[in-house]
């Protein structure tokens, strides 16, 4: 019976449909532990898996001192690459987002600000309202925790998986000003339009210019029913004209749009750092009327 060679080992008799060809693997000798792991290695690096290579070995012992099924240690290991993943994926969204500082909800004194709706903020951080495109309004006089809430908000949307950027009112006019004269505009408009959540804190702490104010309105109108936004702002909604010196058209079509679809959050209570500030005091003072814990000169020393 004539056969030809097709290529390497590959074997296919005269005649006979490509289907029948016959396979013959080469043999080679398996690799002893030392070159099996380097190998495992080099093809988990390759694969970029650095916690299957990090944590393989401890794994593969825990599991077979306990006689465990291997297809569970494989199991824990995608698990634990995935959880490495992610947690790498939230930390280069939240430095992405360029936080001022850190903080998240739980951190957040409630009972300090008591019109604050804790309800109400505890659904927003489910980030529901950003997949509907709707926005966010924080009013409270300086110091009462407006960008606190607006960071942990931002910070829940980061480990939703949600594109943020956050950015103050007078930095963003800043920006958008020097865009302009730089003829970079477009290109900045495209990137806070991108942005699931964008946040712009303290808005006017200071008036603007009519050219910032009309840049700023054309953030806010880009980004209607395309992606959320939450303000934060020291003047009531209806004194915002004054924003924009007395242009009460813009300001409200800046309003029109940005209100459309709006949670407000209400915070009126006293000031954080002064309430801070108070603590020591107030601690001295409970000593030495009777009311904190002071110890006598010789009681409970021993």
């Amino acid at each position: 019976m004539a056969y030809a060679k097709l290529s390497g080992a590959l074997l296919v008799q005269k005649g006979a449909p490509i289907a029948e060809a016959v396979s013959v693997p080469r043999v080679t000798p398996a690799p002893s532990t030392r070159e099996g792991d380097g190998l495992l290695a080099r093809h988990l690096k390759s694969l970029k898996l650095p916690t299957f290579l990090s944590q393989y070995q401890r794994v593969a012992q825990q599991y077979a001192a306990e006689g465990l099924d291997p297809s569970g240690y494989l199991l824990r290991l995608a698990e634990a690459e995935l959880i490495e993943r992610e947690r790498q994926l939230i930390e280069r969204r939240i430095k992405q987002a360029r936080f001022p500082a850190v903080k998240n909800l739980d951190s957040f004194d409630f009972a300090a600000v008591p019109s604050l709706d804790k309800n109400l903020v505890l659904e927003l951080a489910r980030c529901e309202y950003i997949a509907r495109q709707e926005n966010v309004i924080a009013i409270g006089e300086l110091g009462i925790g407006k960008t606190h809430i607006a960071i942990g908000l931002g910070m829940a949307a980061c480990q939703k998986g949600l594109s943020v950027g956050f950015i103050t009112a007078i930095s963003l006019i800043r920006e958008l000003l020097e865009a302009r004269d730089e003829q970079r505009l477009l290109r900045l408009q495209r990137r806070l339009t991108g942005y699931k959540l964008l946040i712009i804190d303290e808005l006017a702490y200071v008036p603007l210019t009519t050219a910032g104010a009309e840049l700023l309105f054309d953030v806010v109108s880009q980004r209607y029913e395309r992606g959320s936004t939450i303000i934060t702002s020291n003047l009531p909604l209806d004194e915002w004209y004054e924003v924009f010196f007395g242009s009460k058209q813009l300001a409200g079509a800046f309003m029109d749009r940005l209100t459309h679809h709006v949670h407000i959050l209400d915070m009126q209570g006293e000031n954080y750092r002064l309430r801070q500030s108070k603590r020591p005091l107030q601690q001295r003072e409970d000593n030495g009327t009777g009311r904190g814990k002071r110890i006598e000169p010789g009681v409970g020393s021993r």
